[in-house]
């Protein structure tokens, strides 16, 4: 029966009641949220449950506007059909949604972790996340920087205020090269719908970065081992659908409440995953510009932590006020490591364009 709501009665209210209907047992619900960090006055006028609203902060957030011009594999394309890493939290995000709807599960929390996933990657992708990773004294990982983004860097240091669900699901996404499918540990996201979407990040990246190897040039079609291909399929599009359709059919059979894969897709993912680290991600070609974007990393950081941080104002470069005289060095690598992470590549190279590149002069 279709969803109309009452005039005159809560419309979140309303909401609440369909997700009780509506959603697998196994699913999280608004009404069972973990609440936020810092508790917030009751708005009778929104119409949104949290989740919701989780999603709507993320989507209007400065930092997510700034993903359209961070690397996802390959550094500042040129080409306007190469993934950055704004078009890689959408594509995961369709593709957690899907198995979501299938699965009843709450999509508005599944999105908003989705969309914010990656809030915390740095400029040039992988390659300035080790490179801060080696630089700042106490490490650096995404995954614990994107939690750092809503919760106090956003918003002028106010941070997001996000639910204990999302920001759960945030923490817990990222993988590596560890297990695909793990069922229990450190990094299992506590919602079925963080589960969801740290594979659909694995479904994702796989797919997405294969088809701009073969924008590249660096693949064709039939370099991707015959047996991976016997079970994907031969296309993009039908790589997406078999693991995402293979996901809902095997966790539907199951039905415990956990995420199922079978044995050949699970296999199939894993070596595909192997088949880009070893073709792609250690390519040569790829590799080398990954040294040039750690080089401009580790150059700005040095000059930062000495003299402040470079900020543009229109035209102009400046030490922006008050970022050049901290306390402590914990305190300055803190600084200088959140402002490099906050950066798009663009902007990060014209920032060492200014610093060290030397500029024209002009005769009048």
């Amino acid at each position: 029966m279709a969803f109309v709501p009452v005039i005159g009665r809560s419309i979140k209210k309303q909401l609440e009641e369909r997700e009780a209907e509506v959603l697998s047992p196994f699913a999280a619900r608004n009404s069972a949220s973990k609440g936020r960090r810092i508790e917030e006055p009751e708005d009778m006028c929104d119409i949104r449950l949290p989740f919701q609203r989780d999603r709507d902060r993320i989507i209007h957030s400065k930092t997510f506007r700034r993903l359209k011009h961070k690397t996802q594999v390959f550094l500042a394309p040129a080409g306007d059909h190469y993934r950055t890493r704004l078009t890689h939290v959408l594509e995961v995000s369709q593709i957690a949604r899907t198995i979501s709807a299938a699965l009843c599960l709450n999509e508005p929390l599944t999105e908003a972790i989705a969309l914010g996933h990656d809030l915390g990657h740095t400029p040039f992708g992988h390659a300035g996340e080790a490179t801060l990773n080696e630089l700042h004294p106490d490490g650096f990982k995404h995954y614990l920087h994107s939690l750092r983004v809503v919760d106090h860097l956003e918003k002028k240091g106010r941070g997001l205020n996000l639910t204990w669900e999302v920001r759960n699901g945030i923490v817990c996404h990222s993988k590596g090269r560890d297990e695909i499918l793990p069922r229990t540990g450190h990094g299992v996201a506590e919602t079925l719908e963080g589960q969801v979407v740290r594979l659909a990040d694995i479904v994702a990246y796989v797919n997405h970065d294969l088809d701009d190897a073969m924008r590249a040039g660096l693949l064709a079609d039939s370099d991707v081992p015959a047996p991976i291909v016997k079970v994907v399929g031969s296309s993009h599009a039908r790589r997406i659908g078999s693991m995402v359709r293979d996901i809902i059919v095997e966790t539907l059979s199951e039905g415990d409440g956990n995420l199922h894969i079978s044995e050949p897709m699970l296999a199939a993912i894993g070596e595909l995953r192997s088949f880009l680290y070893d073709n792609v991600y250690r390519n040569l070609l790829v590799h080398r510009e990954f040294e040039k974007a750690q080089r401009i990393i580790t150059e700005l950081y040095g000059y930062f932590l000495e003299h402040g941080l470079v900020k543009r104002a229109g035209d102009d470069w400046t030490i922006a006020e008050g970022d050049k005289d901290w306390t402590d060095d914990r305190t300055a690598h803190r600084h200088v490591c959140d402002y490099i992470a906050g950066m798009t590549d663009n902007y990060a190279i014209s920032v060492y364009e200014h610093l060290y590149m030397p500029s024209p002069w002009s005769v009048r």
